[in-house]
């Protein structure tokens, strides 16, 4: 695939090659709802750079930012990826393996709306309607059982009398995890699921903890949760055919058709780019990747990456991140001065 992009050739022309080194691709690690944009990030690199195409692994966010500490040289990583802020113990691992300047690199945003046709009746949801829409088990006179409303106002009486069915983003999908965190486990926790599955559940408080959350993400399979895997266009075309559906779609490309769409609140609070950037509407939070100063003009391709990364012709309104669904930056211009001054972070307050 060859990235097209009006800008690219000028970008490109603007950033150096950087220095030989025994390494020369880059190796970057961490979290599973960032591994997909910095992959689609990491592909079109080694397609349009005269350097090989980075390595991304996933790990976790914890663990990566932990690869990221364990000190410097070519076998360690360069770029942790992070769905979650690092904390002052990840820095103090850093400082203590003689890793003394990480600089923060905010992205952007994942941020996900709900949708439906502009004749589509009123909601205001929360996730637990959410929850008891769409989990194979809910509550119900206290205990657990098998998940058998068909009907929004079964969930809720003060929800419109309609049938249930959503088209959600598939497990291959860069904003199922923010899906799962934030409205299912979010849902789970507020209808007392999750303390019925933590009660039955068997070991150590983490193992407990592991189990409720896992039990918390079962979807219904009677065809009323239905997983999408490929882009909105795709969610969009289900729910033009299924004039009750309600879709998942990334905030931009509900922007992008609110001619077709209605968007719903959640929590109270409508969706923006206002307010998912300022963490106001619950269904979103930032994404991060945490650079290895140390590295920058040693492994070669490092600085180029980071610059092409944060460029408005890949993390803009109109790049392919965007078009994946992540919600871009509106202080993208303020990340990107950062970077092109290698800004170290300073301490966390504990």
């Amino acid at each position: 695939m060859t990235i097209r992009f009006p800008l690219l050739s000028a970008l490109m022309a603007a950033l150096a090659c950087g220095p030989a080194a025994a390494r020369d691709n880059l190796q970057i690690a961490g979290s599973s709802t960032v591994l997909p944009y910095a992959t689609i990030v990491a592909e079109l690199f080694g397609e349009n750079f005269d350097h090989p195409t980075p390595v991304v692994e996933g790990g976790g966010s914890g663990a990566g930012r932990k690869k990221l500490c364990e000190g410097l040289g070519e076998a360690t990583i360069d770029i942790a990826n992070s769905s979650s802020r690092i904390k002052q113990s990840d820095l103090d691992l850093c400082n203590a393996n003689g890793v003394t300047g990480v600089m923060e690199v905010r992205f952007g945003y994942d941020g996900i709306v709900f949708a439906a046709l502009r004749d589509a009746p009123e909601y205001a949801f929360t996730p637990a309607h959410w929850f008891r829409a769409m989990s194979a088990r809910i509550v119900q006179d206290g205990a657990l059982v098998e998940n058998r409303l068909r009907d929004w106002a079964e969930v809720d009486p003060a929800l419109p009398p309609q049938e249930i069915i959503a088209f959600i983003p598939g497990s291959k999908h860069g904003t199922r995890e923010v899906f799962d965190h934030n409205v299912l486990l979010a849902g789970c926790k507020e209808t007392g699921a999750y303390d019925l599955y933590a009660a039955a559940a068997i070991g150590d408080e983490e193992a407990v903890k592991k189990e409720a959350e896992k039990a918390c993400l079962d979807l219904r399979t009677d065809g009323l949760a239905v997983e999408i895997d490929g882009d909105y266009t795709e969610t969009l075309a289900r729910v033009q055919a299924n004039p009750t559906g309600i879709g998942v779609f990334g905030l931009s490309f509900y922007q992008s058709n609110t001619d077709r769409l209605r968007v719903y609140t959640m929590s109270g609070v409508t969706p923006s780019v206002d307010t998912i950037a300022s963490g106001e509407y619950p269904v979103s939070r930032p994404l991060y990747f945490y650079v290895k100063l140390a590295h920058m003009g040693v492994i070669p391709g490092l600085r180029e990456y980071v610059a092409f990364f944060l460029s408005d012709e890949v993390a803009g309104p109109d790049g392919p991140l965007a078009d994946y669904g992540l919600v871009p930056d509106p202080e993208l211009h303020k990340t990107q001065a950062m970077v092109a001054a290698e800004q170290p972070m300073e301490p966390l307050s504990q």
